[in-house]
C-alpha cells in the first residue's frame, strides 16, 4: 500500500483513523507493517503490500473467497476487451464520468474494472476483495498511484465516508445476505455520490435457477477447485463452438426468431475461449448465488433513499442499476 491511502482508510469497527507502522517498503509501498485503529486498538497487518482488514468471516463466505480467489489469481491477466464490458454493465455511467473522482470498488478481484477506473481518469480508487485475488490485483495495478488495494469484508468496508462513486459488479448476489453489502457501500458515499450495481436477473433465467443451482449447490462448489476448473473446460467446448459458429454469426436471431439465450449468447461470442473457460467456472464455483427480481433490486435503492434511480436490464438476463444519494 501506499501512505496517501490513509486519506481514505479507516476501522472497519468503528469508522476511527488508522495509525501506520512500517516493517518493510519497495519503492513508494508499504509491503510489510500493521495499521492500527486510534480508537480502539484493533490492529491490521499488511502483508505482501496490501491491508489485510478480514479478521472475521462466515463459512460461506471464507469458502466464496476461496473459490473467486482461486479463479482469479488462476486468470489474473488484463485486457482491452474489458473496456466496453465494463462500461455496459455500469450505464448510464461512461468513461468521462470517472474523471477526478474518488471511487469504491466493491469486490476488485484481479483488479481490472480498477484499473480502468483509474485509466478514466479517477483521483483515487480503492479496490477491496476479500478473496486472495486481492495479491492479482496488486500486481496488476501496483504500477498505478492512484489504486490501493485491501483484503476486506465488503460488508464493512474499511473507509471513511469518502467516496463520490461506489460500484460492484458481479458480487452483490454472492453474499447470504446482497442488500447488506449494498447498504454498506451506499454508507460510503458522500452526500450527492453516486452507486451502480450489476447483478444476476431472476427473469429469463428460470433454466438455471431449476436446473444449475441444484447441482452448483451440492455438487460443483464442493469440488476441489483444479477439478472443477477441468469440467468446466469441458463445458467450454461446446459453448464456444455455438457462440463462435451460430450466435455471433447471427446475432443471436435466426430467420427472423430469437435464438434461446440469444442476448447473451451472442454478447460473449466474440470472448475468446480462456474469457469462456472462467465464465463457465464462476457459474459452478460459488456456494450462494441469488437470481434477483428487478423490484428486488429497486427495492434496495428505494430503501436507501436514492434518487436518480435507473434498473434496466442487461442481456435480458441481469440487471444493472444506478442511484445517486440526495446531496442534502
Amino acid at each position: 500500500m501506499r501512505e496517501t491511502a490513509l486519506e481514505y482508510l479507516a476501522c472497519p469497527h468503528c469508522s476511527s483513523d488508522l495509525r501506520l507502522h512500517v516493517d518493510a517498503r519497495e519503492g513508494d509501498h508499504v509491503m510489510a507493517g500493521s495499521l492500527t485503529c486510534s480508537a480502539d486498538g484493533h490492529a491490521f497487518a499488511i502483508r505482501a503490500g496490501v491491508p489485510r482488514f478480514a479478521t472475521a468471516v462466515d463459512a460461506v463466505e471464507t469458502r466464496t473467497a476461496a473459490a473467486f480467489g482461486w479463479e482469479w489469481t488462476r486468470y489474473r491477466e488484463l485486457a482491452e476487451r474489458y473496456r466496453q464490458q465494463f462500461l455496459d454493465w455500469l450505464r448510464p455511467v461512461d468513461a468521462d464520468f470517472f474523471h477526478g473522482k474518488v471511487v469504491l470498488e466493491a469486490g476488485c478481484g484481479k483488479g481490472r474494472h480498477s484499473a480502468l477506473a483509474a485509466t478514466f481518469g479517477a483521483r483515487a480508487v480503492i479496490a477491496m476483495d476479500l478473496s486472495d485475488a486481492v495479491d492479482a490485483a496488486f500486481a496488476n495495478t501496483r504500477d498505478t498511484p492512484s489504486i490501493h488495494v485491501v483484503q476486506a469484508d465488503l460488508k464493512m468496508p474499511p473507509t471513511g465516508r469518502a467516496f463520490d462513486f461506489a460500484f460492484s459488479i458481479g458480487v452483490l448476489h454472492h453474499l447470504p445476505v446482497p442488500e447488506a453489502g449494498f447498504h454498506a457501500m451506499v454508507s460510503r458515499l458522500r452526500p450527492g455520490g453516486r452507486i451502480s450495481v450489476w447483478v444476476y436477473g431472476r427473469e429469463n433465467n428460470g433454466w438455471i435457477v431449476h436446473g444449475i443451482t441444484p447441482i452448483r449447490e451440492r455438487i460443483t462448489s464442493r469440488m476441489p477447485f483444479p477439478l472443477l476448473n477441468l469440467v468446466a473446460g469441458m463445458l467450454t467446448v461446446p459453448l464456444f463452438l455455438i457462440t463462435r459458429g451460430l450466435y455471433g454469426p447471427t446475432g443471436g436471431r435466426l430467420l427472423g426468431l430469437r435464438l434461446p439465450y440469444g442476448p447473451y449468447l451472442s454478447y460473449i461470442a466474440p470472448f475468446p475461449f480462456r474469457e469462456q473457460h472462467s465464465i463457465v467456472f464462476d457459474h459452478l464455483v460459488a456456494p450462494v448465488a441469488h437470481y434477483l427480481r428487478r423490484e428486488e433490486v429497486s427495492a434496495w435503492f428505494a430503501d436507501a433513499g436514492l434518487a436518480d434511480v435507473h434498473v434496466e436490464h442487461h442481456n435480458a438476463n441481469s440487471w444493472r442499476a444506478f442511484g445517486r444519494v440526495p446531496a442534502g
